[in-house]
């Protein structure tokens, strides 16, 4: 039996207690039935819990969350090793999109900076405006 709160397993898994509950209704979380009404989380919940913390930090869905805790309990590998292969290609585009506009941020703060006449590249870019200078490429040596 458990020896705490939700308000304890909330601070023991670094969410606040609707974030809990949350879990709960979604079902990632167990909903204990508790003596008098009060509900009580044990070691196993703190663990569950920042199993779910920690999925979410690499950017799994709750969907996914929900697929690998039942794959937990099934020992199935290869779905686990799925999962996380189609989200680390998911990762790789996510960087590739903000490397180019990265790049084309780069690019704009540049030609800003390089020439002080006409219109900003930036706000120009931005606002979507034919009349925007190019913003220049720099030659790689």
């Amino acid at each position: 039996m458990g020896d705490m709160t939700i308000s304890g397993l909330a601070r023991a898994g670094g969410v606040g207690i609707e974030t809990v509950r949350y879990y709960q209704r979604r079902g990632l979380l167990e909903t204990p039935s508790g003596a008098g009404g009060v509900r009580r989380y044990g070691p196993s919940d703190i663990r569950r819990l920042r199993f779910i913390r920690s999925a979410q930090a690499a950017g799994f869905t709750l969907e996914q969350i929900g697929e690998l805790l039942a794959l937990d309990a099934g020992q199935d590998r290869e779905r686990a090793q799925t999962l996380a292969r189609d989200r680390l290609a998911e990762l790789d585009a996510k960087i590739a999109e903000l490397e180019a506009a990265r790049g084309a941020l780069q690019r704009l703060a540049d030609a800003c900076g390089a020439d002080h006449d006409g219109p900003c590249p930036i706000i120009a870019a931005f606002e979507g405006r034919a009349d925007a200078p190019a913003p220049r490429r720099h030659s790689v040596s």
